[in-house]
């Protein structure tokens, strides 16, 4: 199984599967990593870690679905079996996703359904959950809706702050985003409705 990650900041989720691939616990090559931020910090830890690496400026086309096009050729061309989305901050058309269907895993600072969106952390932190987590899905045609494959709760303290709570969300995130994608590599997921089994 070959497959890339999409990222469009710091990558720490991006380091993490570096980390796993390269201690095996990930059975599958990580053969590329995509981002559509030309500055994105991940972009410099995939050429440390000797990963291909590619940028496409979404300024050189006119629709989200042309920009997707382009991209889909240069996956084809590295024969990607399936993308992890490790920090992309832009939504996927439903033509990519009918590209890769059920082959686009994400990771999502709340326990969905609670708290979609880009500011997942702030907006549970600030809502004052007092139980908040992680969520590993398959992305489908929504935001943050496909089916569920491992979620992890955490605690709110009394005295948590944001950055607090930021930092316990990404530690979690670190450990359990691999493992879902080793999963996944292993083919032991299968995918019924709603409903994520590990067989």
């Amino acid at each position: 199984m070959r497959f890339a990650v999409f990222a469009s900041g710091n990558g720490s989720n991006l380091q993490a599967i570096i980390d796993s691939v390269k201690a095996a616990e990930i059975k599958a090559e990580l053969v590329l990593v995509f981002s559509n931020n030309r500055k994105a910090y991940a972009l410099k830890r995939a050429e440390e870690a000797g990963i291909k690496t590619l940028f496409v400026d979404p300024k050189h086309y006119a629709t989200p679905q042309s920009y997707e096009r382009a991209i889909v050729i240069h996956l084809k061309e590295a024969k990607i079996d399936f993308i992890v989305l490790a920090g992309y901050m832009k939504l996927l058309t439903p033509f990519f996703i009918r590209e890769y269907p059920q082959k686009i895993l994400n990771v999502h600072p709340s326990l969905l359904p609670s708290f979609k969106g880009i500011d997942g952390i702030k907006d549970a932190f600030t809502y004052g959950a007092k139980v908040t987590g992680v969520t590993i899905h398959f992305v489908d045609e929504k935001m943050d809706h496909g089916p569920m494959i491992m979620q992890e709760a955490i605690k709110v303290a009394e005295d948590e702050t944001l950055e607090s709570l930021a930092e316990k969300i990404h530690s979690v995130e670190h450990k359990i985003y691999p493992k879902a994608i080793a999963l996944f590599a292993q083919g032991k997921l299968k995918v019924k409705g709603r409903k994520v089994t590990v067989e």
